[in-house]
């Protein structure tokens, strides 16, 4: 089963295991701020689709009943302030999972939950006089006074940035609290009812099928769109905050290579490239594939519960085999012609900007 399984990482995922001659449940509340007004999803045949919410314990007994292995994919994420929801779906949701196991005596072989890089809030990172430093989330009144790097809280001198290892998390937004919340809650119930459990902290994933209206899809949607509709792309802080991404093929076959290693059970791992990049490195060479030379603009506004620095430790999954395979290019080239083929809007990005001023998301250096 894959809950989830008409989103972005979802639907890929039952791609793969439909392939692998796997036979697929979905569930999927079909969430209008990631799917649009969209009916019923177009998936593979003979994959057997419920529309329900994680929340609905109702739910879980109608799909979980003959499934082997659960890819819990299905999560809240957005930049609003509906607190909540986020508790509601990811960690209640991801508990009714278990409890339903345990009460129903269903024998689920594997579970595996998709995490996030967020849980690691500001990072981790290193002072010369200090050490490891575990910084907590920059303020508003910072950002707001365009002081975007990091320093080191005891003696006040620059830090530098860490690859991000499973080691220390570090949740402060709604959403990392949560993802982190549902990691423990996963990987705890499922020792404690000896179901096996692993979680994935992806850094950021992209690729075809990227949602265009969910405001928190980021910045290969955004960017993709507002250069093929001839608009610049906007850069919060500098520009030179270090971000991770990674294929979402690299991701799918992650899920499918702890799905079958026992050494990967009651374990927590980062899913990314390994690499950094800037947003205006970014910026500059998705203009390129696109053949486009509009400059981004840096107006030196910030999305708050936004981190500096990003970019994940990638060994721990490497030493059970698993690489990633795919670079930055294939992810734009790949998403691009996408998004041209789909027919889909290249304005969506204009809403999800006024409804993150409207929300005090987005805001202004004083």
């Amino acid at each position: 089963m894959v809950t989830g399984g008409a989103g972005f990482i979802g639907s890929h995922l039952v791609d793969a295991l439909v392939a692998r001659d796997f036979e697929v449940t979905v569930l999927d509340n079909l969430e209008p701020r990631v799917h649009g007004a969209q009916g019923h999803p177009q998936l593979p045949p003979n994959v057997k689709f419920v529309q329900g919410d994680v929340r609905d314990k109702a739910a879980w007994e109608a799909v979980l009943p003959g499934i082997d292995l659960v890819f819990h994919q299905a999560a809240y994420q957005d930049y609003m302030w509906d607190y909540s929801k986020f508790f509601h779906t990811n960690v209640v949701g991801t508990s009714l999972l278990y409890e339903v196991i345990r009460e129903k005596k269903i024998p689920v072989r594997k579970v595996i939950v998709a995490s996030s890089q967020a849980v690691y809030g500001e990072g981790q990172y290193d002072c010369k006089v200090h050490g490891k430093i575990l910084p907590g989330a920059r303020s508003q009144e910072q950002l707001s006074r365009g002081e975007w790097e990091l320093q080191c809280p005891e003696c006040r001198e620059p830090m530098t940035n860490r690859l991000l290892s499973e080691s220390h998390a570090n949740p402060y937004n709604q959403y990392a609290l949560s993802k982190y919340s549902q990691e423990i809650a996963a990987l705890r119930l499922g020792l404690a009812n000896r179901i096996p459990t692993t979680a994935l902290r992806y850094s950021i994933t992209q690729g075809p099928r990227q949602s265009p209206y969910n405001t928190y899809s980021g910045i290969c949607r955004i960017f993709t769109q507002r250069l093929l509709a001839g608009d610049s792309p906007v850069v919060y802080e500098d520009g030179n905050q270090l971000r991770d991404y990674v294929h979402i093929d690299d991701v799918v076959s992650a899920n499918l290579h702890v799905a079958l290693d026992d050494r990967a059970n009651f374990e927590a791992f980062n899913v990314g490239s390994g690499r950094g990049t800037t947003v205006l490195e970014y910026a500059a060479t998705l203009a390129k594939i696109l053949g486009s030379d509009i400059k981004p603009v840096v107006p030196g506004k910030f999305r708050v519960g936004d981190n500096r620095h990003s970019v994940s430790d990638i060994q721990k999954l490497q030493t059970l085999g698993w690489k990633p395979t795919r670079d930055l290019i294939l992810i734009m080239r790949d998403y691009a012609d996408w998004l041209r083929a789909s027919g889909r809007s290249l304005t969506g990005y204009l809403e999800a900007d006024l409804q993150m001023e409207k929300m005090g998301v987005v805001c202004g250096v004083c």
